[in-house]
């Protein structure tokens, strides 16, 4: 009976004190997540405003120190943090290792006044055989090759992917270890060699990376070549993501900007010109790339060179002139592109190349308009666009192809050539002013 009564008479008080929503006697913050809070990908906290930023330079900076290093350990620095900004303030850096980059830095100059030089470099025959996979070599003539320094080495057989660029990490004598293996047997007799030359900036197997207003100066006369698979000014090998921009790559002993095997990576308002091989390099699967408003001019090989399987991408708005070569080279399995509002000129071949590839292997479905191409042919008769190969579902719109020079100089004097082997090709609105417009050595033309 009591048990009865004290619940009868507790009950709504209970009731009450759970249903209540009169507010607390004292307002405190709420810090609780907003709804459009969400936790970043692979890290276990939210978006932040505020990052790690580190400046570097010559002067009047956290880290004072005038090449590599003291830029290497600002990126590394940041890189420790998850991420942020290297601010690198004006001047000349003297470079005599990549400046390697980590996911989700962003590297900053001053916009016309950063430079980073690569250093004199130096080069021997090796004494002994490097074998594949070993991680030291052994040079004839050791002078120049010090410890910290980056190195690359190959011999006649052993190019491209196969050429090795690491980093020395001791020595012995003539003997240096590397931390990278060896990516292929370098023989004496096939005149394997090892030389001090590297990309100036370099991202491999990273994501998410900005670099931002910087001269890279290659330093070409005192440095050997390096092939645009393992090296350029600016190398992006796996740095997947990767935004370069408002960046001026010239005189390397290479490409100006690759990148390979390297998705989604944007370059916007930079400038490649006088380097040796190619001007702007996308390759090796490289997918979804976007190129934009840029320059690229007097270069050894093409201005703009579409490697392997670069689809999907939209190339706008760029200048290629005065290259040595093509002013742009599409060829394996480089399909599904756009090209648009380009400047193809001056030239030293024809402007656009489609490269002789079969029909597996061709550059299908790419797509070229409103460009203008003029002017191409520096090195003899040349076309303003031709194809190779078994290229097909390819279309032309709305493209300006002419050559404006007067009649005595003018060697573009082929607008659009169609090889033997080409299928279908769709052209729509050009405007052709040279003397042969249309040439289609097919047997059955489709147009």
């Amino acid at each position: 009976m009591k048990t009865s009564f004290l619940i009868s008479v507790l009950a709504p008080a209970l009731i009450a004190g759970a249903v209540s929503t009169s507010p607390p006697s004292e307002t405190r913050p709420d810090f609780s997540p907003k709804p459009e809070e969400q936790q970043l990908p692979r890290v276990m906290h939210s978006a932040m405003k505020e990052l790690p930023t580190i400046t570097v330079g010559k002067d009047n900076a956290d880290l004072i120190g005038s090449g590599n290093r003291a830029l290497q350990a600002a990126v590394d620095y940041i890189a420790g943090l998850g991420g942020g900004t290297v601010e690198i303030g004006e001047g000349e850096y003297v470079m005599f290792d990549s400046l390697h980059l980590h996911s989700n830095i962003t590297v900053r100059g001053k916009k016309g006044k950063t430079v980073l030089r690569k250093a004199d470099g130096v080069v021997s025959a090796l004494a002994l055989d490097g074998d594949f996979g070993e991680q030291q070599i052994t040079v004839e003539d050791p002078a120049g090759f010090k410890v910290g320094c980056g190195v690359a080495i190959w011999d006649d057989r052993a190019g491209g992917f196969h050429t090795t660029v690491a980093r020395i990490t001791g020595c012995g004598g003539n003997t240096f270890s590397i931390d990278n293996p060896l990516m292929a047997d370098c023989m004496v007799d096939n005149k394997a060699k090892a030389a001090t030359v590297f990309p100036v900036l370099s991202a491999c197997n990273i994501e998410g990376a900005r670099i931002e207003n910087l001269i890279i100066d290659g330093n070409k006369e005192s440095n050997v070549h390096l092939n645009g698979c393992r090296g350029a000014g600016i190398f992006l090998y796996r740095a997947f993501g990767t935004v370069i921009q408002g960046c001026l790559v010239r005189n390397y002993n290479g490409d100006g900007i690759s990148f390979q095997q390297s998705n989604d990576v944007v370059v916007l308002d930079c400038i490649c010109e006088d380097n040796a091989s190619v001007g702007i390099h996308p390759g090796s699967g490289s997918q979804r790339p976007v190129v934009r408003k840029c320059i690229a001019r007097r270069n050894g090989g093409d201005g703009l060179f579409l490697c392997w399987r670069v689809r999907h991408g939209a190339f706008e708005d760029n200048v290629l002139e005065e290259n040595k070569r093509f002013g742009i080279s599409i060829g394996h399995k480089d399909s599904d592109n756009l090209l648009c509002r380009n400047v193809v000129r001056l030239n030293y071949q024809d402007g656009v190349f489609f490269r002789d590839e079969s029909l597996g292997m061709a550059a299908h479905r790419n797509r070229l308009e409103d460009n203008i191409i003029e002017n191409n042919g520096a090195g003899g008769e040349a076309a303003g666009i031709h194809i190779q190969g078994q290229t097909n579902g390819l279309l032309f719109k709305n493209n300006t192809i002419r050559d404006t020079r007067i009649v005595q100089a003018q060697t573009q004097t082929v607008g659009i050539r169609i090889g033997k082997q080409v299928g279908e090709v769709i052209l729509d609105g050009n405007k052709i002013e040279v003397k042969t417009p249309i040439k289609d050595e097919r047997a059955s033309k489709s147009k």
